[in-house]
């Protein structure tokens, strides 16, 4: 949810998809995993955003609980700010969740949650962020943008490229630096899936830090929208084994770019307490 190409390196890439050349091909010689996740996070996602969202949680059994939200998107330099509110239904509407995402190296994210029912704003502790966001399989670490600085990466040794939704793939392993990064993701790998045509990952597998389950993250739908890709329905997957333990599918509507209503003021805690 971060812009972060720069408008020649987004037109080149809308050129480079209109003429059928592959993006891999802007590499002037074989990259390396770290050359690819550079252009994984430096890739235009949008700015001053607006998106509809529907949120299906279900359990082991199929049993489903449906909730629709609002989100906006803002850039502030490198940084970025996301605003997400509760609409429906009843017993979740009108909570609002902000974060803050620095882009500077070793300044920790900053995450506020508003809860009607208790008329307060809470922050999200680092050592929190690693806990169930309003009971999905999307930790509040999930909401916000890794530091490449923060990992280590390396091509996957079985399989270096493969093909997933008839797109080809770099597959790249992360693993976090230190301690305090596991604590705050809960991850202590990841298996990344690369489109080499867009540079989005488009599939991962997390290794949670208990060692009992795996997450499993797969963007089933995307589309071009005012020059950007933009990911229209996500899936996260706890299983452990073969067994789903829950599911959370996340689908985006109305998707909306540059909107001119969208500005920092919107973007504090005030308000999350004053809602939409």
């Amino acid at each position: 949810m971060k812009t972060l190409y720069n408008t020649k390196k987004a037109s080149l890439l809308l050129l480079a998809i209109i003429l059928g050349a592959p993006t891999s091909l802007a590499f002037s010689k074989q990259p390396t995993a770290f050359d690819i996740m550079k252009e994984v996070d430096s890739r235009d996602d949008g700015d001053r955003s607006i998106a509809d969202m529907k949120m299906v949680l279900m359990d082991r059994n199929g049993k489903q609980r449906i909730r629709t939200l609002r989100s906006f998107g803002i850039d502030q330099g490198e940084d970025q700010q996301t605003l997400i509110f509760f609409l429906s239904p009843g017993d979740v509407k009108g909570t609002g969740f902000l974060t803050y995402d620095y882009d500077a190296e070793g300044k920790d994210d900053d995450q506020w949650l508003y809860l009607p029912a208790l008329n307060k704003v809470k922050r999200i502790a680092s050592k929190n962020k690693s806990g169930s966001f309003m009971g999905s399989d999307f930790s509040y670490a999930d909401l916000t943008k890794s530091r490449l600085e923060d990992y280590r990466y390396t091509f996957y040794k079985k399989q270096s490229e493969i093909v997933v939704n008839g797109e080809k793939c770099w597959v790249i392993v992360s693993k976090p630096k230190d301690q305090k990064v596991i604590s705050e993701t809960g991850y202590i790998k990841s298996i990344l899936f690369v489109r080499q045509d867009n540079m989005m990952v488009t599939r991962a597998i997390y290794s949670l830090k208990d060692g009992q389950a795996l997450k499993y993250f797969d963007v089933k739908k995307t589309a071009l929208i005012d020059g950007v890709w933009t990911a229209l329905e996500i899936h996260m997957t706890k299983k452990k084994g073969k067994k789903t333990i829950h599911r959370t599918i996340l689908t985006f509507e109305k998707v909306l770019y540059n909107q001119e209503t969208v500005n920092e003021d919107l973007f504090t805690t005030r308000q999350l307490e004053k809602g939409l």
